[in-house]
């Protein structure tokens, strides 16, 4: 259906125009018309025009003035101009408003039609790219929240690589660098520091779960979590690596006004914890902050920067650099976590007024704390003694470049054994199988025998021995038995039944087959052939 006015001040135009268009197009278009400028300004704003034909020359406000008018409450009308002027700024001034076509009077029948015909084929072009971005709006407004809540769960529960947190990122369109958690918490209402019937809450949200979506989204642009108990967790991107004090509180009474206009659209009581801005790698500490500080406190809003939550350093003390090193360790980047150690320690002798007493005890701190990270990750066995020289060694070195070597060395190590640590595991895991499999190769084990010898799940153990081995577990128990096999048929007079039962096989006629597979003959032939010199 087409909405089409006509705009001229000679009735006997609009009548046939009229007709022309009634009689081709039939009940597919629905025309209005007015005789002056005023009204057709008037009709435009409540018939709402898909294409407007439009004369120049009209009592009143002329159809050019007309057409700025309604172009500015809608854009996309279509306008096709008649006229009996030929003028050249009447032309002009119509193509700069984007008319479709302009005609001069008196007007053919088939101009006219053709005209029309053009401009409805923009109208369904429209129509249909209106009704696409429509569909697009309607897919994101589903596959958004899914792809937030990817998001804010790799955060809270560090299950995320840094690819997975840039595509989250350009999915989302997120640009900023820095990030705050909030957690949004709910209950019938506050006792205290804690939220009253908080798992009948959580239940009774999940209808309102959209309806608090789109309050926050109001008031801050963030990437929501789903509802977990009676929380959702909330990342907020931000520009700055720091939130100054006028920023906390413009912050906190956003929070606040949040607040108050949940309370009005859902039928709950509202908290809102709010953590300290950091990198995204911080966030789930961020998100941790921002729950304990609902904990310390009985406000509606609280921020971690107002509460005594962390340690507070000297201005010109290096904790980006600290953590850098312990980042390092953790993963194994020796080259790195020197590299930082090495600028550490130029620190800590550098510090104005520093003992080497200071010195001295702060990498000792530093590498029991490394260490610490690499016993948590497996990377090394914890004994009691295994430090029993590290303080008097340590109070015993008078040297800075000593002290800095020792330091540097104990750094080294820590990132070997972190970085080394699934490797060496895989390898003792493979050394048992391996030993198990040579004691008992003569029984009927399996695949499953031997991965509960070792501790670990058949499927892992299964991918794990066929990396070290390069043989699956029946290729190596084979090849295992069949070298007994070997062994036994020239060294010993023992039968070929015999033989068949010592290397684990149950069928002297299966294990026939399996050596001739095996070997290229079978076992009587083996033997013979050894025997004669005929086979090397």
């Amino acid at each position: 259906m087409y909405r089409i006015m006509l705009a001229d001040d000679e009735g006997i135009v609009i009548d046939s125009v009229k007709y022309i268009i009634e009689k081709e197009f039939g009940d597919t278009c629905v025309i209005e018309y007015a005789k002056t400028g005023r009204s057709v300004i008037e009709l435009a704003e409540k018939f709402r025009p898909d294409i407007a034909i439009m004369d120049i020359q009209m009592p009143g406000i002329n159809g050019i003035e007309a057409m700025k008018e309604i172009r500015k409450s809608n854009e996309n009308v279509l306008f096709i101009v008649m006229s009996a002027y030929d003028k050249f700024g009447y032309a002009t001034e119509a193509i700069r408003l984007g008319v479709v076509e302009y005609i001069m009077k008196p007007m053919k029948k088939d101009k006219l039609l053709e005209t029309l015909k053009i401009a409805m084929d923009r109208v369904d072009k429209e129509r249909n790219r209106r009704s696409n971005d429509l569909m697009i709006m309607e897919k994101l407004e589903t596959v958004v929240p899914i792809i937030e809540n990817g998001l804010v769960y790799n955060i809270l529960f560090q299950d995320h690589f840094t690819e997975d947190t840039d595509n989250y990122k350009n999915l989302l369109g997120i640009e900023e660098n820095y990030y705050y958690m909030m957690a949004v918490v709910y209950g019938d209402d506050q006792d205290g520091n804690h939220m009253t019937n908080a798992v009948g809450s959580s239940v009774r949200m999940q209808k309102y779960y959209q309806d608090v979506r789109n309050c926050i989204k109001e008031y801050f642009n963030c990437a929501i979590g789903s509802i977990m108990a009676n929380k959702i967790a909330v990342l907020v991107p931000c520009d700055k690596a720091t939130l100054d004090y006028n920023d906390r509180i413009e912050l906190i009474d956003r929070a606040r006004n949040l607040i108050r206009y949940l309370k009005k659209q859902v039928d709950a009581s509202f908290r809102i914890g709010i953590g300290s801005v950091g990198e995204m790698k911080n966030m789930s500490k961020s998100y941790a902050d921002a729950l304990k500080t609902l904990v310390l406190t009985t406000g509606s809003v609280a921020h971690a920067d107002d509460l005594a939550m962390h340690c507070s350093y000297d201005e010109d003390y290096p904790v980006d650099l600290e953590k850098k090193i312990f980042e390092k360790v953790e993963c194994g980047d020796a080259n790195s976590a020197v590299a930082s150690a090495q600028s550490f320690f130029d620190w800590l002798i550098g510090a104005g007024g520093q003992q080497i007493d200071d010195v001295r005890l702060k990498v000792l701190e530093m590498v029991l704390w490394a260490e610490r990270i690499v016993y948590e990750k497996g990377g090394m066995t914890y004994r009691l003694n295994v430090r029993q020289d590290y303080l008097s060694t340590v109070v015993a070195i008078t040297d800075y470049e000593v002290l800095r070597k020792w330091f540097i060395d104990k750094i080294t190590v820590c990132c070997t054994n972190a970085r080394g640590n699934q490797t060496r595991k895989e390898l003792s895991i493979i050394e048992c199988a391996k030993e198990y499999i040579g004691q008992n190769y003569n029984k009927d084990i399996s695949l499953v025998d031997v991965s509960r010898e070792v501790n670990i799940s058949p499927y892992y153990f299964s991918k794990v021995f066929k990396d070290e081995t390069g043989w699956n577990f029946i290729e190596y128990l084979t090849n295992i038995r069949i070298e007994k096999a070997k062994e036994l048929l020239l060294n010993t007079e023992c039968s070929m039944k015999e033989i068949c039962v010592m290397v684990g096989y149950s069928e002297p006629n299966y294990f026939s087959r399996s050596f001739k597979k095996n070997v290229g003959v079978t076992p009587t032939e083996y033997k013979e052939g050894k025997m004669n010199g005929e086979l090397s």
